[in-house]
């Protein structure tokens, strides 16, 4: 039996999921005999006797030719690639043939167009091969990037147990990464380890629960609720036509037109704080179809105040990264690691080629050491610069507060929507009151000195448009939320008609103009 870096995995965990053999996944998430098998038999470097018996009792016993299988199926009608390890197999370790194997099957899927899942279930590189196969990781993961560099979906499932290689290599390069309940997801086996260093590895570290807790996958599902997610993912990916791109923008639905008048900027300031007032997710339950949430920065990193999804708004699908008003507070303010989530937003939206909308709605980001040490000047800054050179159309929406460093970071964009009384401002207007004047009594007469309301925002062409309240979003939630989401989808789909060059000279140039 082959033993890679993470052979011995059911030493980790105690509630350890049933295995799901490749076939019993394909089953699961393949339209009825749809599955169409794209291997040939696999050319197995010639190590001697002993090996070879290992391969063949591996065969028997897995009743598959190699550690991972590929081919094509259909999933709600459409077709999908489709690359399995099969951890019975030689407990899933990826020799020199299956990584070939892999990588045939990735460039077929490349050029054909068409969508990948892979799903890991591994103990990591093959030992009997030994370094051949583990630097056979490196064409694994060149096939995997050229396939996400064409705007094409990859998919990853990480099943019971990924470890090693598979999962330093095809596991971790996932647009949408989610794995099984109770699966161990690891670098290194908990029996390596324990073999290496004397002792045992901590008890639930390496488990599906525990990655997706720190941000580094999306989410943990039941292999019963895969196809459901792959079909939501694949849908979203249906791109508009132009004629519907035309039609859609031509037609702004119920924001047909800026509000009449507006209220005094402290009016705005106070109303924004009102915690009835609808943020991101009511936005997205009554504004948005097809959401499918995403989770952190995919590098250890989540942070509570910030939701990551893709969504469709009308036609058009997007990226959509947000601050969520109702999950910060004054003990758990925006920190770098909120940023660091929006910017994995702003690339996988290039790599999907789909459009970005940022929302911002924050009193204000992290102050305090650990933001300081980790970054958050470096990463508004770098917030910055990915938003102003974005390959694709982008629209900013200034849902509520738009406090200082955190909201400036999400605010470039080619067009910028305002609700009513969204408002934004370097500081709190008591904190710029205080710097000011040295108490915080002014604060409502700086606001209004500052230019912090929508109005203001407008006139200065830092804002396109303002979607009206009536009279403020907290008391017509629904209503509201409706109205945004019909401008955001006229906005978008304006955008994606124009030409690529000229939207991303014009936003340069929109900024450039500033204060002039």
């Amino acid at each position: 039996m082959s033993t890679g870096p993470g052979a011995g995995a059911a030493a980790g965990a105690a509630a350890k999921p049933r295995r799901l053999s490749a076939g019993d996944l394909i089953d699961l998430i393949a339209d009825p005999g749809s599955y169409l098998s794209w291997d040939t038999a696999p050319a197995e470097p010639d190590l001697g006797d002993a090996y070879r018996g290992e391969l063949a009792a591996a065969a028997e016993r897995s009743g598959a030719d190699e550690s991972i299988l590929t081919g094509e199926a259909r999933i709600d009608g459409r077709r999908v690639v489709l690359i399995a390890c099969e951890f019975a197999f030689l407990a899933g370790s990826i020799g020199t043939a299956a990584a070939e194997r892999f990588v045939a099957a990735i460039e077929r899927a490349t050029a054909e167009r068409l969508p990948v899942l892979a799903s890991t279930a591994s103990g990591g590189t093959r030992m009997q091969e030994g370094t051949v196969a583990f630097v056979a990781m490196v064409k694994i993961a060149a096939a995997v990037a050229a396939h996400k560099a064409e705007g094409l979906p990859y998919l990853v499932y990480l099943r019971h147990p990924s470890t090693g290689g598979a999962l330093a290599s095809f596991g971790s390069l996932g647009q949408v990464t989610v794995a099984e309940p109770g699966a161990l997801v690891g670098f290194l086996g908990p029996r390596v380890y324990e073999a290496l260093y004397g002792e045992k590895f901590p008890e639930g570290v390496q488990s599906a629960e525990n990655l997706a807790k720190h941000g580094l996958i999306d989410g943990v599902l039941p292999p019963t609720g895969l196809r459901d997610v792959v079909q939501r993912v694949l849908r979203l990916l249906d791109r508009p036509t132009h004629a519907e791109l035309i039609e859609q923008a031509a037609d702004p639905g119920t924001a047909a037109a800026d509000p009449a008048g507006s209220s005094a900027t402290w009016d705005s300031v106070t109303r924004t704080r009102d915690r009835a007032r609808p943020g991101l997710r009511e936005l997205l339950r009554s504004a948005a179809t097809d959401v499918v949430p995403l989770s952190g920065t995919g590098q250890g990193e989540r942070d509570p105040g910030l939701t990551l999804c893709l969504a469709r708004f009308g036609r058009v699908p997007a990226v959509i990264v947000g601050q969520d008003r109702r999950t910060q507070r004054a003990l758990a303010p925006l920190g770098p690691g909120a940023l660091r989530a929006a910017r994995r937003a702003m690339h996988l939206s290039e790599e999907l080629q789909l459009p970005l909308v940022t929302v911002i709605d924050t009193p204000g980001a992290a102050l305090s050491q650990e933001a300081e040490e980790g970054g958050l000047a470096s990463e508004i800054a770098h917030c910055l610069a990915d938003l102003v050179t974005h390959e694709g159309p982008t629209l900013s929406v200034l849902l509520g507060e738009g406090t200082g460093g955190g909201a400036l970071a999400l605010l470039p964009a080619d067009r910028t929507l305002a609700a009513e009384h969204a408002w934004l401002s370097p500081l709190p207007p008591e904190g710029a009151s205080a710097i000011v004047h040295r108490d915080t009594d002014h604060a409502a007469e700086l606001a209004e000195q500052q230019g912090v309301a929508s109005a203001a925002l407008k006139r200065h062409g830092i804002v396109d448009r303002i979607v009206a309240e009536d009279p403020d979003a907290a008391a017509e939630a629904h209503a509201f939320c409706a109205r945004l989401g019909d401008a955001i989808a006229h906005e978008l789909s304006g955008l994606m008609i124009q030409l690529p060059e000229r939207r991303r000279v014009a936003r340069l140039e929109r900024y450039r103009r500033l204060g002039l």
